[in-house]
């Protein structure tokens, strides 16, 4: 009798561990029983279940960004997703559709850079690619390329919505401004008559005196402030004393003679003007004849200027002089106490030869002790290693802040509405949008600076060394490039007459680096110094 041999049964394929990633642009909905997020999850775990003669397993990991833009990377579960790709415990990430990735071409090639270095695949449920192709990658650049198109798109049609209803004199929404309320129904501007009488008294008030500082005195005495409202939310704004550049904001601005500024240009509004245009004009008049460009006279001799803070005011010091016959005496004047009345502040002005010399002993001192040397630069890296973390801190409220922001700026403009309240919601939406980036960009370039790494005693001493001998020939300008360097504030406090320095540590290295090529200019007085 014959046996027949059996056929071996094939190994199982191996696993492969997959991750379901999932994102919503806005927080709409989100706290619905069954959201956005249920339903992509929903649906990559079915593909996973068709792939399961593969060997395809969902792991239990749920990695969700609900409410964060696809513009870029800042996202908490996709941080953790490309954490446990690089610790190996990823094998495919699948997701509903590209855009749910990423948004942005260079954003998403450089996770498929990541994703090809630990050889993980990638899925998209709804568009069907091979990512170990070329034709694959192909495919997938073209679709990215159009996600990020729709939503460059999104912020194009935008601003030509605020500026083509600017142009026909419509009220845009934002801040409303002393004299106007906004019509619940119409949202149109109307004249507030207790507010516009007012108005008017400012302006009167302006060619009186002829200058901003006596307007904003008088005012304070009036008891007189800015525009007071409540927001959507019931929250009170506004309110504030006027000051100079609020007084000035207010006189310059053409709403008050019934007309629209956008950009440069200004056009007839919809609104009745409240200020007769000849005193309209005057006061731009004298404005222009009071206005000054450029840095004050005798800035440039200021050591301190950009440096020098009032503490008593927490407010910046600015350089001004008097003169008497052929004399000019230099001071550094409390800004604050320019706005709002020298009453208001304990310091007023300083005359500069009071300060400036405290400023350089201390620099001097420093030089030649090294002990306070390690002192001062020890506290200065703590300072920069404590701004590295406000800075970061302030980078996460202001994303979390932006993207209620963009969901809703993204849903109004998806619905091609052109009706008042909707672009005024619109403007007010992009403005702040624009506001939140560019903070963004500048918190990213301070800490650009700081990553740079902390200073070493040696390169500081050899820094403060390097300038202690030629200070008292170096130029003017010289000097102040070299304390800008070494310095980032001197708070003055007016009541008890004293200083605090803080240095900048970055800073102490670039004087280093700057001081030979110093020293050698002031060895050569008639070859070039400028």
């Amino acid at each position: 009798m014959t046996t027949r041999a059996k056929t071996p049964t094939p190994p199982p394929p191996p696993a492969v561990r997959c991750a379901i990633y999932t994102r919503k642009s806005t927080e709409e909905g989100l706290d619905q029983a069954f959201n956005s997020l249920d339903a992509q999850r929903d649906a990559a775990e079915a593909y996973i279940k068709s792939q399961a003669h593969e060997g395809w397993i969902p792991l239990p990991d749920r990695y969700d960004d609900g409410g964060f833009t696809g513009g870029n990377m800042d996202r908490p579960a996709l941080a953790r997703l490309l954490r446990d790709i690089e610790a190996g415990t990823v094998d495919c990430v699948v997701v509903y559709k590209v855009d749910r990735l990423s948004r942005s071409l260079l954003d998403f090639a450089r996770m498929m850079q990541v994703f090809e270095t630990h050889a993980v695949s990638f899925v998209s449920v709804t568009q069907q690619f091979n990512t170990a192709s070329s034709m694959g990658r192909l495919v997938l650049n073209v679709l990215l390329s159009f996600a990020q198109f729709e939503r460059e798109i999104i912020g194009e049609r935008t601003r030509d919505k605020i500026a083509a209803t600017r142009r026909k004199g419509k009220w845009t929404g934002g801040w409303p401004t002393l004299g106007y309320d906004v019509d619940p129904a119409t949202r149109r501007l109307i004249v507030n008559p207790a507010e516009a009488e007012q108005v008017r008294t400012i302006f009167t008030l302006y060619l009186e005196h002829g200058s901003l500082l006596p307007v904003v005195q008088d005012l304070a005495q009036r008891g007189w402030t800015t525009k007071t409202w409540r927001m959507k939310s019931g929250k009170p704004r506004g309110g504030g004393p006027f000051t100079r550049t609020n007084l000035y904001h207010a006189l310059t601005n053409p709403l008050y003679i019934g007309q629209v500024r956008y950009k440069d240009e200004v056009h007839a509004g919809e609104h009745d003007a409240i200020v007769d245009l000849a005193v309209w004009q005057r006061v731009q008049a004298t404005l222009a004849r009071n206005g000054r460009s450029g840095e004050p006279r005798g800035a440039s001799e200021s050591l301190l200027q950009g440096l020098l803070r009032c503490t008593a005011c927490d407010a910046a010091m600015t350089p001004s002089f008097t003169a008497k016959g052929s004399k000019r005496y230099r001071y550094y004047t409390c800004v604050a106490a320019q706005k709002k009345g020298f009453a208001s502040c304990p310091t007023k002005a300083v005359p500069a030869h009071a300060l400036e010399p405290v400023l350089v002993g201390q620099l001097q001192a420093l030089a030649a002790d090294p002990a306070l040397q390690a002192e001062v630069l020890a506290q200065a890296n703590r300072q920069a290693e404590e701004r590295q973390q406000a800075l970061d801190r302030e980078t996460t409220q202001i994303r979390r802040a932006l993207r209620p922001v963009q969901g809703e700026l993204h849903r109004l403009a998806g619905t091609y509405a052109t009706d008042e309240a909707t672009l005024a919601r619109l403007a007010d939406l992009q403005d702040r949008l624009a506001a939140g980036e560019a903070r963004l960009r500048a918190i990213a370039s301070e800490r650009a600076e700081l990553a740079t790494g902390s200073v070493s005693p040696a390169e500081a001493g050899a820094a403060l060394a390097g300038f202690a001998p030629v200070w008292e020939v170096l130029t003017t300008r010289e000097r102040r490039r070299a304390l800008h360097l070494a310095v980032e504030q001197v708070g003055y406090d007016g009541a008890r007459g004293k200083l605090a320095i803080r240095f900048r540590a970055l800073g102490l290295r670039e004087l280093g680096q700057a001081a030979p090529a110093i020293a050698d200019s002031t060895s050569h007085p008639k070859g070039g110094r400028r």
